[in-house]
């Protein structure tokens, strides 16, 4: 992103941020009560301080340089990347963000045009110079806004993969795996994720891995369930698939899916049955006399 240089004194924001520092920010605030304020999610005191802090730091970087992309604006651009992160992930909107910026412009130009006093060089070229410094800060705002929304999002999704797949501790050493929903190949990272580590944790010897909630399986799950199964095995880990119904056991029959060296059982009960047998376990019904 660029922005064009003007032709105005580099001293003549700065020195109209530094004297009407006050009168600017109680403006700033009153513009941004009919604009987006917000006050449900940042407090008056915080947002008054954010905004007194950022005519400080737009004063200091204008007396060097009225170029945005200048190293003389890295503080400006420091403070609006944090401003942005939080907002983000407070729930704004990358045009609620930029319109906390784009709300100082009244009050700068109003100030802008007190100093002018009927000097029509000196207020275009001073309007000019605080117009593309604010437009550069406010598209600024909402690149970093979006990324950063970005992030929370992907976060968030990752936090929901790992809630999807829950390893669970049927027995010492058994684990279940219920999986709901479709398997693709960043889930299917996930599943073997969780699953390595809990088998790693546990010390488990045998891992069911329950496909009931799985509504379709094609040729590209059924890879994702034997990569998971191989992954489980060189761990020292057998795996049984659980929750094969006859939809199912007919789809990988017609796609030709190799699933011979894998024990399948039609329901979790029964393969959870198989796992105590692995492991030499045998219940027997009690006798009354």
């Amino acid at each position: 992103m660029s922005t064009t240089p003007v032709n105005a004194k580099s001293g003549d924001l700065a020195s109209i941020l530094a004297r009407k520092e006050e009168v600017i920010l109680t403006e700033w605030m009153r513009e941004m009560s009919g604009v987006v304020r917000r006050s449900d999610l940042v407090k008056d005191s915080d947002l008054r301080a954010e905004c007194s802090q950022f005519l400080r730091l737009m004063k200091t970087a204008a007396q060097a340089d009225t170029n945005f992309q200048s190293s003389a604006w890295d503080g400006v651009r420091d403070a609006l990347s944090v401003t942005s992160g939080k907002r983000a992930a407070l729930g704004f909107t990358p045009s609620e963000t930029a319109l906390f910026v784009f709300s100082a412009k009244r009050p700068i130009f109003n100030q802008i045009r007190e100093e002018s006093k009927g000097d029509a060089d000196a207020l275009g070229n001073s309007v000019l110079a605080a117009s593309d410094l604010l437009d550069a800060m406010g598209l600024y705002t909402t690149e970093v806004s979006q990324k950063a929304r970005e992030q929370v999002i992907r976060r968030q999704q990752e936090e929901l993969l790992e809630l999807s797949t829950p390893v669970v501790k049927l027995w010492d050493g058994v684990l279940a795996l219920p999986i709901i929903g479709t398997l693709d190949s960043a889930r299917t990272q996930v599943v073997m994720e969780s699953l390595l580590d809990a088998i790693v944790k546990t010390n488990s010897r045998i891992a069911i891995i329950d496909i009931t909630g799985v509504p379709t399986v094609d040729t590209v799950v059924a890879q994702h369930l034997l990569k998971t199964v191989t992954a489980a095995r060189l761990m020292g880990a057998d795996c049984i698939i659980s929750g094969v119904r006859p939809q199912i056991a007919q789809t990988i029959v017609h796609l030709g899916i190799n699933l011979l060296d894998v024990t399948t059982k039609a329901t979790l009960a029964a393969a959870f049955l198989v796992a105590l047998q692995k492991l030499g376990i045998v219940f027997s019904s009690a006798k009354t006399s």
